[in-house]
């Protein structure tokens, strides 16, 4: 998914409805278009929520899930290294 940056809202009432159909129709294309790559954030802490194949990048220092900085993916109950 491509990612969706919302406007400015304005502060004429009367232009809000079409503000609202311009930013639903940027949200729908952003849902409709892929992204040539993933960006993952750095995280210096376990993320609060995550399930089964949830992949995240770990600072190394202040969280380190098990093999210092990189990109890890959690599955069978753990955290591992994907490099």
């Amino acid at each position: 998914m491509a990612r969706y940056t919302p406007g400015t809202v304005p502060t004429d009432a009367a232009a809000i409805p079409e503000f609202l159909r311009a930013e639903l129709q940027k949200i729908a294309q952003a849902g409709d278009t892929a992204d040539e790559r993933i960006t993952l954030d750095t995280l210096y802490a376990a993320p609060k929520k995550y399930r089964e194949g949830t992949v995240a990048l770990a600072d190394g220092v202040t969280w380190n899930p098990g093999a210092g900085a990189g990109v890890y993916v959690y599955r069978g109950a753990a955290w591992h290294l994907l490099g």
